[in-house]
């Protein structure tokens, strides 16, 4: 069998054949792997995508020694193993794998001093650039002493406007919830969500209302439900949405936790999910939505693609082609039984 000029068959793929496969120019290639040069997103990732399927790999050594790089990236959280970090970290690794980029992974477990010890550690290294990650989408305090490292907050936003931050659009989350429930013929929604010091529950609880106005509705009891991340604040919010306004045709919920307990409660209350009671949550915590009974219809916050984009977006930076300003993903429904 005769291999294919360009394939892995024929030998180790060179720069030329990465070009080829992605349909760019071999200096636009070289700029996607480099972090040079101003382009468009999708653009990088095909030459990414073409590295990954040649398996091309750099001679990291010259790079190094021709760019003045290190190849490094250091990716931050505060939560490590989290619900919510854990797929940003994913996703931007899976982005600057791609590239050959090394990733170093530091936890800081939401201490402050432990914090400064991995930045020092990651500036002595001399990384090229730095995510950082939370367990929330409160916005936080920039890091600071590193002006000269390119910097990506991804989930959880600086609260500097001049940083680059990457979210999730919470928004759009709540248009799609909203809009799904009145499409389904349903008008008397409910809003049960986390704690009000939270900016999850306060933005998703604030789209919420300002959507149903806009259909000329508002919210079945008058008000939002604020109280805790968990199924036990979902069962006990819905006995109380059930007293105040029996006539409640749906629930939004502000995470899928929260509606596993109002489906908990509706069951109990012998009211049939969906032809009574509608429900949608929001993370798309497959352990919870899919453990749901019925399965619970919930929004899907997209959260390797808030990692995937904050990787490249740090590639622009390190390419000196920065974008200051929040940036956001769109988040998607995924309709299960529960509506």
């Amino acid at each position: 069998m005769t291999a294919v000029p360009g394939s892995p068959s024929a030998g180790r793929a060179k720069l030329a054949d990465v070009a080829r496969l992605a349909g760019v120019s071999v200096g636009t290639a070289s700029k996607a792997l480099n972090g040079n040069g101003r382009m468009r997103p999708e653009t990088r990732q095909r030459v990414l995508a073409a590295v990954e399927e040649l398996d091309f790999r750099p001679n990291q050594h010259a790079q190094s020694l021709h760019t003045g790089r290190s190849w490094t990236v250091g990716l931050m959280t505060t939560d490590g193993i989290g619900r919510f970090s854990t797929p940003v970290l994913l996703g931007a690794e899976d982005a600057l794998g791609a590239g050959k980029i090394s990733v170093l992974l530091c936890d800081t477990r939401g201490d402050a001093i432990r914090e400064q010890h991995h930045l020092r550690n990651l500036m002595d290294r001399r990384v090229d650039g730095i995510i950082v990650t939370g367990r929330r989408t409160d916005p936080r305090p920039p890091l600071k002493g590193i002006e000269p490292i390119p910097t990506v907050y991804a989930l959880s936003p600086s609260t500097d406007p001049e940083d680059i931050s990457v979210v999730s659009d919470d928004r759009s989350g709540a248009r799609l919830a909203v809009e799904h429930l009145l499409a389904t013929g349903r008008t008397r929604i409910a809003h049960v969500t986390g704690p009000a010091h939270h900016a999850a529950a306060q933005d998703r609880a604030r789209h919420t209302v300002e959507l149903l106005e806009h259909s000329s509705l508002e919210l079945a009891t008058g008000r939002v439900h604020f109280g805790e991340w968990s199924e036990a604040w979902g069962r006990s919010a819905a006995e109380a949405v059930l007293r105040i306004a029996p006539d409640t045709d749906a629930f939004f919920c502000g995470n899928d936790q929260i509606a596993r307990g109002v489906a908990d409660t509706l069951r109990e209350n012998g009211l049939d999910v969906p032809g009574k009671v509608a429900i949608v949550g929001y993370d798309n915590w497959d352990i919870m939505a899919l453990a749901c009974r019925p399965p619970l219809t919930t929004i899907d916050t997209d959260l390797s693609e808030v990692g995937r984009q904050a990787a490249l977006r740090l590639l622009d930076a390190i390419g000196s082609r920065p974008e200051p300003g929040r940036h956001t993903v769109p988040c998607r429904l995924v309709v299960r039984e529960s509506s």
